[in-house]
């Protein structure tokens, strides 16, 4: 549709604003938000790329920014640096509401709850750390357990409106995922799901699923109440998978790799035009016995009592 060029700089995160707000860019000098228009008179699908310098004059130079995010309403911005650096504005006016820097660690991942009262924030090393966004205080440290390296948070709404936090760690030669109460802060459970290291993690809009990518390239749909595995795809890329994202309904999902390919895979199990696998082993079965019947139809009736 268009083409924005960035000259020699590689984008390393992207976050659209969930009201078309604009695109945030995270460069390894800092950030830049990009705005879209739609030129009148002309074709519907024209879009037009510019670069707005103004908006993120408190990114500028801030270095990478390993983590970046619009709250659900896209009120609230959130990075989080190589540099342990964490920053939360009020959108689109940029005041500042947490900013926490801690040059011991990096900021690996956070997420905003659905009602925008929290913030999670998981770092390369100690526990994740919860924000509370209208005090900017800090209201719970999520411990790890012995051997647990933290990596991905995703905050989901359950069936009765109420949240759940998903967080996804690597134990050992394990990658798990825990389940946290966000109310208590405490674990409710948690589950081994693949003895590759989690390069991605997603939660499917109606918090029913949930999304794993592996370094190998592997990915795997996750029922979100038991953890059951709904559907894996071994080698579904050839390198490491980097983005995962779910359709609004939730029956596909989209996967991207390091080497440069995107899937969309169903996520609903696998059937045959609706037929179950058993109906399909029971067919087979009475196959077999009628061929055997056919082949041996004489010999059987021969032992029949005259």
């Amino acid at each position: 549709v268009f083409r924005l060029g960035t000259e020699e700089q590689v984008p390393y995160r992207m976050a659209v604003h969930p009201r078309g707000d604009g695109l945030l860019c995270a460069f390894p000098n800092g950030c830049r938000l990009v705005r879209w228009e739609s030129p009148e008179g002309e074709d519907s699908h024209s879009l037009v790329l510019r670069s707005d310098q103004e908006a993120l004059v408190k990114l500028k130079d801030v270095g990478l920014q390993l983590a970046v995010s619009f709250s659900g309403e896209g009120s609230i911005l959130a990075t989080g640096g190589e540099d342990g650096h964490l920053r939360v504005f009020k959108w689109p006016g940029m005041e500042t509401i947490i900013e926490d820097p801690d040059a011991k660690t990096s900021v690996k991942d956070l997420s905003f709850s659905s009602d925008e009262k929290f913030l999670v924030v998981n770092r390369s090393s100690g526990p994740s750390r919860v924000w509370d966004l209208k005090s900017s205080e800090a209201v719970a440290n999520l411990p790890r357990e012995q051997g647990e390296i933290f990596g991905f948070c995703r905050f989901s709404t359950k069936s009765d409106n109420s949240q759940i936090l998903f967080v996804t760690a690597m134990q050992g030669d394990y990658g798990k995922i825990i389940s946290w109460n966000t109310t208590s802060w405490t674990r409710i459970g948690s589950k081994k799901v693949t003895r590759d290291a989690i390069s991605a993690f997603s939660v499917s809009p109606d918090g029913t699923l949930l999304a794993i990518g592996t370094i190998e390239g592997s990915i795997s749909v996750l029922g979100s109440r038991d953890m059951r595995v709904v559907v894996t795809v071994k080698k579904a890329h050839l390198g490491i998978v980097t983005t995962l994202a779910f359709s609004q309904d939730s029956r596909a999902l989209l996967s991207t790799s390091f080497d440069s390919t995107a899937r969309v895979t169903s996520t609903e199990s696998p059937k045959s035009d609706g037929i179950s696998l058993w109906s399909m082993v029971l067919a087979i079965i009475l196959a077999i016995l009628v061929y055997y019947y056919m082949q041996h139809k004489e010999d059987l009736l021969a032992m029949l009592p005259q």
